[in-house]
Order: structure tokens, then sequence, then C-alpha cells
């Protein structure tokens, strides 16, 4: 089981890094055989420019463009500019093909200096996953610069709980013990096939007791 994750922060060291790192350590325990890899988009920025305008990946960004598109789950993580997602996360996302992450569950995250900026996670982060036709979690984890603590495990009182509650949302949507238990879902190419599979019409509605309409071409 891949989980491919998706850091935008711009310092070394990153609180972004640092609440992408937390959310990839739960999850993982949660998912029996989760291999985690890390896409710092920081040490992307120039191959995206690039890629923006010449509609060519660099050989990194080409990497990690494929680490992300093949990856059974995502947790993304950006930091807050400008009250929305930073210039370098959106930018990355452009470069995907339009249906790379059909069907993709994601978990997202943000970071920020203050709690007024918690919203992010509604009004910028899941409508562009939405439109992207991801699964978003419901549980989406803000962090602001008072929520890190500096004792124990780091955290303070309320992240932690978010944390594991988004990692348990995410660990469900992965693994078949969590569902019907049944096969592992579908990842990359076979996953996008089966959001794209056209069911016709006549099925639909035989599938409700519903006689489809009669064939009146001709008569």
């Amino acid at each position: 089981m891949r989980i491919a994750v998706v850091a935008s922060g711009l310092s070394v060291p990153s609180s972004t890094r640092l609440l992408a790192d937390r959310l990839a350590a739960a999850t993982a325990g949660r998912v029996d055989g989760a291999e985690v890899a890390v896409v710092e988009l920081r040490e992307l920025a120039v191959e995206i420019a690039n890629h923006l305008t010449n509609g060519f990946p660099g050989p990194r960004l080409a990497a990690a463009i494929e680490t992300v598109t093949g990856a059974d789950g995502l947790i993304v993580v950006t930091p807050v500019f400008s009250a929305s997602y930073s210039g370098l996360f959106k930018s990355f996302f452009d470069v995907l093909e339009p249906e790379a992450l059909a069907g993709t569950p994601v978990l997202i995250g943000a970071t920020g200096g203050t709690p007024r900026h918690s919203l992010v996670l509604e009004h910028a982060l899941r409508p562009l996953f939405a439109y992207l036709r991801a699964v978003v979690v419901p549980t989406g984890v803000y962090a602001a610069s008072q929520d890190w603590g500096t004792e124990g495990d780091g955290y303070a009182d309320g992240l932690a709980e978010r944390v594991d509650r988004a990692a348990t949302e995410l660990a469900a949507l992965l693994s078949p013990a969590a569902g019907s238990r049944g096969a592992p879902r579908a990842a990359g190419a076979d996953r996008r096939a089966e959001a794209d599979e056209v069911v016709p019409f006549a099925e639909r509605l035989a599938a409700l007791g519903i006689d489809p309409p009669a064939d009146r071409r001709g008569g």
C-alpha cells in the first residue's frame, strides 16, 4: 500500500513538513504494509516553473509526479499564504493530468501562524481536490503555531486528536479490513479506469426496475 506525502513548506525546518510527517506516521501505523514516500515541493520549485512554461517535466519532477499519481492514498500539506494554499502547492497540482487523482483518497492539512486561517481547509483545499475528483477524508488537519508543544509528543491539546482522527479515516479508505474485507483498492490506472467506467443508460434504468423507452427511430 503506497502513501504519497506532498509537503510544500519553504523553510528548513518546516512546520508544514512536521505536520506532514505526523500525519504520515499516524496513517502508516494503521495500514499493514504501508510504504510512505515524501515529495518536498521546495526542492522542485524550479522544475515546476519550467514545466508550466515549456510543458516538459524535469527528471526529479517527473519522478515526483509518478510517485503521487501512482499512490494508493495521498497526504497533502501546505502553508497558508494570503488566506489560501501556497502558489508552489497549487502549481504542482496544476501540472498533473486532469484525471490523474480521480478516486484517490486524500487527507488534507495546512499550517499557519494563527487559528484564523483554519478555514483554508474548507474554502480552498477541499474544493481543489473535489475538482480533481479525489476522495477527501472528512477530517482536515490545520496546525497553528500555538498547536505545537515543546514536551512529550510535541503536540498541544487538540492537534493530536485531529491527527489521529484524520489518519484513521484515511486508513479506513486504504485498508480492505476497514471496508468490505474484500480485495484491496485498485491503484493508479486501474482505480482511475473504474472511476471513468460508463454504464449504459438502459442498464441504469433496468437496475431501477424501469423499462427503457422503445426505440422510435424509423417509425
